[in-house]
């Protein structure tokens, strides 16, 4: 069982929503978040229109993506691309869509590595995350609650996909089916889930026999993100079923 206690920070990443010329907003405040479960977990919150993020007294601890990663793989291949080709288009689709692991992969490579990911850090304002000691494995990015949260602003502002594909990679992640459909727009009704953009991640871990799971969920107003790393016998469900009880215990709060 951990308890996850809210706190608030003052904390605009840079090009965030927040005017450094007026007066600070009032302290970001959230009711405290529950999460029983075994082993590690981590949420955070980003109001978009201040740019004040809250969350769990780890919401700096770091854990690693899965495939939540890829939304930023996409971005980074678009807004350094003018004009993507149809097959790269459709390969991203199924990569946001489907969570398609070869095409991670690919755009991975496309974009040089582990200098794909020191630009997300760079250009998002990041300050916990970093590309895995090994290049290749873009599942392991390490990031923090905080940061992913950040990386969802970073996407839905434009400074990650480029002014002319942010509308575009949004309307992919609002798109994802599957498997890969859950986390915290499951808890709001359909009209309200459909403007929802997300992207998760989940891996049972054979090196720790761990289930790693990484939820983000973006809207107009704010960016949540959970964290999660738990025993193997608890199962998929139970990490899904987490991702969304903390949007759940944070609705009458949500902007």
């Amino acid at each position: 069982m951990q308890w996850a206690l809210h706190h608030g920070t003052n904390a605009a990443p840079p090009g965030g929503a927040q005017n450094r010329e007026s007066a600070s907003p009032a302290r970001l405040e959230l009711p405290p978040v529950r999460l029983d479960t075994e082993g590690f977990a981590s949420w955070a919150m980003l109001d978009r229109r201040t740019g004040q993020i809250a969350g769990s007294s780890n919401l700096d601890a770091t854990s690693d993506t899965m495939s939540l990663i890829k939304v930023w793989l996409a971005a980074d291949f678009l807004r350094r691309t003018d004009y993507p080709d149809e097959r790269s288009l459709n390969r991203l689709i199924i990569m946001i869509r489907d969570s398609d692991n070869k095409a991670a992969y690919e755009f991975y490579e496309r974009n040089g590595g582990r200098a794909g990911i020191e630009r997300m850090v760079e250009i998002c304002g990041l300050t916990e995350s970093k590309p895995y000691k090994i290049d290749g494995y873009w599942s392991n990015t390490e990031v923090s609650a905080r940061d992913v949260a950040r990386l969802g602003a970073c996407v839905a502002d434009g400074r990650a996909a480029g002014p002319h594909w942010t509308d575009w990679l949004l309307t992919q992640m609002r798109l994802v089916r599957g498997v890969g459909d859950f986390g915290p727009r499951a808890v709001f009704p359909p009209e309200v889930a459909a403007t929802i953009a997300i992207k998760n991640g989940w891996l049972l871990r054979t090196e720790d026999k761990l289930w790693h799971m990484a939820c983000l969920a973006v809207t107009d107003k704010w960016s949540m993100s959970i964290l999660l790393r738990y025993p193997a016998r608890l199962g998929f469900d139970h990490g899904r079923d987490l991702c969304a009880s903390v949007a759940e215990q944070l609705k009458p709060a949500l902007p």
